[in-house]
């Protein structure tokens, strides 16, 4: 069960970070302002609501029984984290100490914030398939 609940965040995850994410999410969720934590809110909303979409066809698709604290939790570690990366500041402090400012100015901050996204549904998914 662990592969499909991951492959149905993973899927979730990309519609919410690309067609469901709008330009004012995407350029203001790092905003250190009330502004910029509304717009952080709203796509970190947008991805719970589209996770829990993909977690509700995996019930329907496998009938495999989700539990349903394990699935809210799993939902809940995925808006958190997702809101807490999109910060910016996270990606870069990381980058910053792992040896990667240079990768950091060149574009690379992008691949590291879907790595640690990547990560996080990995969490999710087992914790929800474990339970």
């Amino acid at each position: 069960m662990f592969a499909d609940v991951f492959i149905a965040l993973y899927v979730a995850h990309m519609l919410a970070d690309y067609p469901g994410q709008t330009d004012h999410q995407s350029t203001h969720k790092a905003d250190r302002s009330a502004a910029g934590w509304r717009a952080n809110l709203a796509h970190s909303g947008t991805h719970v609501v589209i996770s829990l979409v993909a977690l509700v066809a995996v019930q329907l698709v496998t009938d495999a029984p989700l539990n349903v604290l394990a699935a809210a939790a799993g939902l809940l570690w995925i808006g958190t984290t997702h809101g807490f990366i999109d910060r910016r500041w996270p990606v870069l402090w990381w980058m910053n100490r792992t040896g990667s400012p240079v990768f950091a100015t060149k574009g690379g901050a992008a691949y590291v914030d879907q790595a640690l996204h990547i990560a996080a549904l990995g969490i999710a998914a087992l914790a929800i398939a474990a339970a």
